[in-house]
């Protein structure tokens, strides 16, 4: 079977091929997730707000204009979506959900992987301790692989205000990491 980029399929879909959108659904709903689960905190509500920048994405696809990234442009729907969801959010608790940080390695040991899972753990709990706009930041930034200038398209920031929530962001972490490391140690 051949291999389309984005652009490629979305053309593909507009043609009539409605079918392979579940393909662009399959390459960009983990990062959708935990984008939106980063500002919303609540796995339901996550879940909720992806299916909805997915359909949003969907009626909107002839309006996508192709000189930037798909990815860019549906991110730009999760992150707006999410916030709106949270706005309209009455209730302000928070579940204590765990994300799959760290997959699985057939090679680790039962040590390692209990470790591994500690740390993406310590992580986790590490990231819900930051602010929504870092969260973001750092799971685009980090985990997305996103540059500047498309977490710029993502969530209107100016690019240097992300460089320096980044860099505050990343201290802010390291400093949590190693406060929840010391306690698990002491």
């Amino acid at each position: 079977m051949m291999q389309y980029d984005d652009n490629q399929l979305i053309n593909r879909i507009l043609d009539g091929a409605v079918q392979e959108y579940s393909i662009l659904i399959n390459r960009h709903k983990d990062l959708a997730f935990t984008l939106a689960y980063r500002l919303l905190s609540n796995r339901e509500d996550a879940e909720e707000t992806v299916q909805d920048a997915f359909v949003k994405a969907y009626r909107n696809l002839k309006g996508f204009r192709q000189d930037s990234k798909f990815s860019t442009w549906f991110f730009r729907i999760v992150y707006n979506t999410a916030i709106s969801k949270k706005r309209s959010r009455k209730s302000t608790f928070q579940w204590i959900d765990e994300l799959p940080f760290v997959k699985e390695s057939p090679d680790r040991s039962s040590e390692e992987e209990d470790m591994m899972a500690e740390r993406g753990s310590m992580l986790d709990r590490a990231l819900q301790r930051l602010s929504e706009d870092e969260r973001v930041l750092i799971t685009l930034f980090y985990i997305n692989e996103s540059t500047v200038e498309e977490i710029h398209g993502i969530t209107g920031l100016s690019k240097s205000n992300i460089k320096v929530k980044l860099f505050r962001a990343r201290k802010k972490l390291q400093d949590l990491v190693e406060l929840m490391a010391q306690r698990v140690y002491i």
